[in-house]
């Protein structure tokens, strides 16, 4: 498709449910081949970094059964390929979650530089310097990032900026490494630690900025339902405003909302909450205000275009600032 044809005016009104989110369902991806043991995933997203993600974990020699559409099964016991090619990696960057992955079960890993979306710098400064402080050798070579290690061990580390992406490395590379590991300014988002402790491992600290790791000897089987997608959830919400309609998102969790809950009453919409949908109404006229994006729990900077795009519409003067990009 080259274009779309949209004719506005309308408000949207009615009901949408909501997929698994992509950004969870990419880390637990990864994370799956670090048993010998087969993993069943369910509510993924049927998108295309998810695809391109399963393709490169079957690439390594990972057995990937797509049983259904939100589906798959992975059995990472036959992998005995710890490279991970340039095509896969400029397609999604959040390949390179494998890197601590196949460090945290293999000892080694190797995989092209990140690239993904053009949006801003992705340094992974953060990611090496976990890695190194869990005893590995980490060297940047062709553009590949090169790590091995002959025993990972515990360690305490303390990042530098927040960092989503680090934090899940960091945290899968140090689940089977003997001792204890401290993360710290960890990223708050809980769905990988939640998925990697079904497997057996001993993590702490979910949904905090400090991450306790102890670690163990094996991981086993387990199956996962992915959480859904509050970026999908809140594009909808905020279409709602923007239109003056009447949406109802099903399917969600309403805690992982608040900060976009806030924003939209903070506007003039009414937004009622059920145990696993929310209702968005705006039959007014909306209002100013600012808003900061900032790491989980606080605005999503995903979130940054559709309300800023929203506010084009309300009364007054809003400053939105993003903290990230």
């Amino acid at each position: 498709m080259e274009q779309y044809i949209i004719k506005g005016g309308n408000q949207l009104v009615g009901e949408v449910e909501i997929g698994g989110a992509k950004n969870a369902a990419l880390a637990i991806l990864a994370a799956a081949i670090m048993t010998d043991e087969t993993v069943t995933i369910d509510n993924l997203p049927d998108v295309n970094d998810i695809n391109v993600l399963l393709e490169a974990i079957s690439g390594i020699g990972a057995e990937v059964d797509r049983i259904e559409r939100h589906t798959v099964r992975i059995n990472g016991s036959n992998v005995e390929n710890f490279d991970i090619e340039y095509d896969y990696i400029k397609k999604i960057q959040e390949a390179y979650y494998l890197l601590g992955a196949l460090l945290g079960k293999y000892n080694r890993a190797e995989v092209a530089l990140p690239g993904g979306c053009n949006i801003g710098s992705r340094p992974i400064d953060q990611h090496l310097k976990g890695f190194r402080a869990l005893g590995a050798d980490v060297k940047i070579l062709h553009g590949a990032i090169m790590a091995s290690a002959e025993n990972l061990h515990g360690s305490h580390i303390f990042l530098d900026v927040v960092s989503v992406g680090a934090t899940i490395n960091i945290m899968m590379a140090a689940s089977m490494a003997p001792g204890r590991t401290i993360i710290e300014n960890a990223a708050r988002e809980p769905h990988v630690v939640n998925f990697l402790n079904s497997m057996g491992a001993n993590i702490k600290g979910a949904g905090t900025d400090v991450i306790r790791i102890k670690g163990v000897e094996k991981l086993h089987r387990t199956e996962y339902s992915i959480i859904p997608d509050q970026i999908e959830a809140g594009t909808f919400m905020f279409a709602a405003a923007a239109t003056g309609g009447d949406i109802t998102v099903k399917n969600v969790i309403p805690k992982h909302l608040e900060a976009t809950t806030a924003k939209l009453e903070e506007i003039g919409c009414e937004v009622e909450e059920f145990d696993d949908a929310v209702r968005v109404r705006a039959g007014r006229r909306l209002h100013r205000t600012h808003v900061k994006t900032l790491p989980y729990p606080g605005y999503p900077t995903d979130m940054q275009p559709q309300i800023a795009v929203t506010l084009a519409l309300a009364e007054g003067t809003s400053i939105v600032t993003d903290s990230f990009f």
